[in-house]
């Protein structure tokens, strides 16, 4: 899944798609209760029955884990790691989760670390590098983050950074190592 190393300028193609299949990697991170589909664990649930669909299939999915919030939020969240095959470009896709998102009922975008319904964000892309305004692949931060590192590992722990070279699985080893005994 690593690829060749590809970087993109941003420019969209007209009809929103690649020529051909490519995959991603999504993160998906839930720790608001929704009124209709329940705890968070449900609602990831939901989210990737929504993901997998027209245009987009799911490959494969995680297991679910709980996870410690980042910033000022109480909440503990449920996470999970998604491998899904497309045609979409990358802001192709964040537009599908986009979608996603809001009809799961996340109302505002770019309020870090609040509780919310359901965040869906791209991880990592088969072509390699994306960088426009308002999309960076591979997502900035996931290399510092233990809970999209360790669904993402059980998935595909072989698919390399573009950036760093180093697999999935090399990135939670360094962040694992880092963890101070308990």
């Amino acid at each position: 899944m690593g690829g060749s190393l590809r970087i993109y300028d941003g420019k969209r193609p007209r009809n929103s798609r690649l020529t051909m299949r490519t995959t991603y990697a999504i993160a998906l991170g839930s720790n608001q209760r929704h009124g209709r589909y329940g705890p968070p664990e449900r609602v990831i649930a939901k989210a990737l029955a929504k993901i997998d669909g027209k245009h987009v299939r799911l490959l494969a999915h995680s297991a679910t884990i709980r996870s410690r919030p980042i910033g000022p939020s109480q909440r503990t969240f449920a996470n999970a790691a998604a491998i899904v095959e497309t045609r979409l470009d990358p802001p192709g896709m964040l537009a599908r989760l986009g979608r996603i998102e809001r009809k799961l009922g996340r109302r505002k975008r770019g309020r870090r670390w609040q509780a919310r319904v359901i965040d869906l964000d791209i991880i990592l892309w088969s072509g390699g590098i994306w960088s426009a305004a308002g999309l960076t692949v591979p997502h900035i931060a996931f290399r510092a983050r233990r809970f999209v590192l360790a669904p993402l590992s059980t998935l595909v722990p072989g698919w390399r950074d573009p950036l760093t070279g180093l697999t999935v699985r090399h990135l939670k080893a360094r962040l694992d190592r880092k963890r101070p005994a308990a």
